[in-house]
Formats: C-alpha cells, structure tokens, sequence
C-alpha cells in the first residue's frame, strides 16, 4: 500500500506541468486519474463553468499546445480535437466538488499530496540558492581581501632602489669667464 502510494504520488508529480509561470495538470491527464472520459470531465466542468475562473482553470494556446506537443513528443495523429484545459492547484481543488465519486476523492488527496511536495522542493532549493549565493558573496569578500593581502606582500618584497653615493666631491666655486682676443 505504502509503496503504491510512492508510486501514484511520482505519476502524479510527472503529470504536473509548468505552463503561464504556474503548476498545472491538463485535462486529460486529470481524466485518466480520475477513471473517466477527457470528454465528460470536461463536461461536469462545463455544467459547473461558475466554480473555474480563469486562475483556476485555462485553455492552452495552439502555440502552448504545439510546444507541449514538442516539448514531450506527444504524437500529433489523433487523440486532442480541441485545445487543452489547464487546472491549476485551486482548479484541481475544485474538481473535488465537481465529480464527487470514491475515486476522485483518493486522487485528489494524492494531486494535493503532490503539490505539497513539489512546494517543499521548491522552496528547500530556493533556501539552499539564496545559502548558496550568501557563501558565493563572502567568498568574493574573501578573494578581494586575500588579492590585497598579496598586493600588500609584494610591494614588500621589491627592494626599494637606493641612490646611489657619489665617490668623491662636487667643487661648486665660482668659474670665470676667459675671453680670448683675436687679433
């Protein structure tokens, strides 16, 4: 039991995607959850549209669409008629109210489950970017006062250049001017 809950909660993880910068599930992901037809989840939705604003649910773009399509090698023969909806967490909340089986009740447990989970992994990595970048600056701190210490050495290290001494002495008198007559 234990294990198959791991493994439905990664089914489930893998299904989540990230579309418009939030965490969503399609429509016809959610149906295979939920042991029903894309077609008649959709039309529970439609029969309750007033509970699904558009934060809560959307329809994918043909250029969305045609970039999941690229982007998981989904095969364009067949299949989606009509472009995706989109669920987001709230969304998938409120299929709960919308399709009241056993079933969905489990799943919805286990797609809440999964979005708790991704939220503790994202937030741990954001904690450990923002410790990383803390770590990255003092060591930058580091580097400039070590690049100092080492300018400070070397300037040391360089042997200052002595005047050299004169051997002997400098007459400093007064010369004379001879002017020489040409006859």
């Amino acid at each position: 039991m234990i294990k198959s809950n791991y493994q439905s909660l990664a089914i489930i993880e893998n299904k989540i995607l990230i579309i418009r910068g939030q965490k969503v599930m399609l429509d016809k992901d959610l149906a295979k959850l939920y042991g029903v037809e894309t077609f008649n989840l959709n039309k529970a939705i439609k029969r309750n549209i007033d509970r699904f604003p558009n934060d809560f649910m959307f329809q994918l773009s043909k250029e969305e669409f045609s970039n999941l399509i690229f982007q998981n090698g989904i095969s364009s023969w067949g299949g989606t008629r009509k472009l995706p909806y989109a669920f987001s967490e709230q969304g998938v909340a409120m299929l709960s109210s919308v399709l009241r089986s056993e079933r969905a009740v489990q799943v919805n447990i286990q797609i809440m489950r999964a979005f708790v989970k991704l939220r503790e992994i994202i937030s741990t990595h954001k904690e450990l970017a923002q410790k990383l970048k803390e770590l990255e600056l003092k060591i930058e701190s580091h580097d400039e006062n070590i690049t100092a210490i080492f300018e400070a050495i070397n300037q040391l290290l360089i042997p200052e250049e002595k005047l050299k001494r004169k051997i002997g002495f400098d007459v400093k008198e007064k010369t004379y001017s001879y002017k020489v007559r040409r006859k």
